[in-house]
């Protein structure tokens, strides 16, 4: 039988094997289909393997960068098997797994899945870089103690990140009463939403909010993006839509400055819940990992050559 004839493995875009290697692979892609302690929409287990579908049709020259960022190696990883026996099972899995791939000398990216896995991946990084904060990109705060009797909930995922680590909030619209009395007694300044709307009354500009937002942020990043973030009307396909989100061009141009000017090493998407909109949304999180990815290796000392 010839080779030729058959589809290629169904990788994260589709990428060539020479570049899709595990040992040639920069970046490595994990899906972790995982959404325990969601209550609302709980179908976000299917949202990694909705990315890495939509992603087969992903172009992999990127206009702006000039380059094949697919040639940095990108290896995706089988699904990340869910552990049912609470959240925090689940995230010591993800933390081991991401601590793995780091010491291999990989660069994590991990597809939700719910959000609260996240806080797996922040313990990894924390242990192999100093002076690590984390940017997110989110609808909420997700700063409650606890929520429906876990610590370790998608909606107190960062209060558990603030306890290890500083955090810089942006494209926050929505929070309960508690969240922000603790923002209130701790001093944080999250970026609200409207501040990335230059028709907005307050009068903020884009580029000066982008600005502030790199200044608050640590050498090293760490970045975790809820879609929510992004508008309902551009990604309908969330677990907890909000109004008033943030569109593509507001957050690459975020991302773009963020990593030109901070070493962002590793990031994750999250809370996708595909049968909330059209496969456009699992696309727009596609193609945002691979902009990502193409912002973060186009820092690296040596990109990689056009193909």
């Amino acid at each position: 039988m010839k080779v030729e004839s058959f589809y290629p493995p169904r990788n994260f875009a589709a990428i060539p094997a020479e570049a899709a290697s595990f040992e040639r692979a920069r970046v490595a892609i994990v899906p972790v289909p995982y959404d325990g302690t969601t209550e609302y929409k709980a179908a976000l287990r299917g949202g990694p393997q909705a990315i890495i579908d939509a992603s087969q049709d992903l172009e992999l020259f990127d206009i702006e960068l000039e380059r094949d960022t697919y040639l940095t190696g990108i290896h995706t990883l089988p699904e990340l098997q869910p552990l049912m026996g609470g959240p925090e099972h689940m995230i010591q899995r993800v933390y081991e797994t991401a601590r793995d791939l780091l010491r291999m000398g990989k660069m994590p990216v991990m597809l939700g899945g719910e959000h609260s896995v996240t806080l797996g991946m922040v313990r990894a990084f924390l242990e192999s870089a100093a002076d690590l904060s984390v940017l997110q990109l989110d609808a909420h705060t997700d700063l409650r103690q606890e929520y429906l009797g876990t610590r370790f909930s998608y909606a107190s995922v960062m209060r558990r990140v603030y306890e290890l680590c500083p955090m810089v909030q942006v494209g926050i619209r929505s929070m309960s009463r508690e969240e922000h009395t603790f923002i209130k007694e701790h001093g944080l300044s999250p970026f609200w939403a409207d501040s990335f709307d230059p028709s907005a009354s307050s009068g903020h500009r884009v580029r000066d909010t982008i600005e502030q937002v790199v200044s608050a942020l640590s050498p090293n990043v760490y970045l975790t993006v809820d879609l929510d973030v992004f508008d309902p009307g551009v990604m309908p396909a969330v677990g907890a839509p909000e109004p008033g989100g943030l569109g593509w061009a507001q957050v690459t141009a975020l991302l773009r400055e963020v990593t030109r000017r901070r070493r962002v090493l590793g990031f994750d998407v999250v809370e996708l819940c595909p049968k909330e909109g059209p496969v456009a949304c699992a696309f727009l999180a596609a193609k945002l990992i691979y902009k990502v990815i193409g912002y973060v290796t186009s820092q690296d000392p040596t990109p990689p050559p056009k193909s």
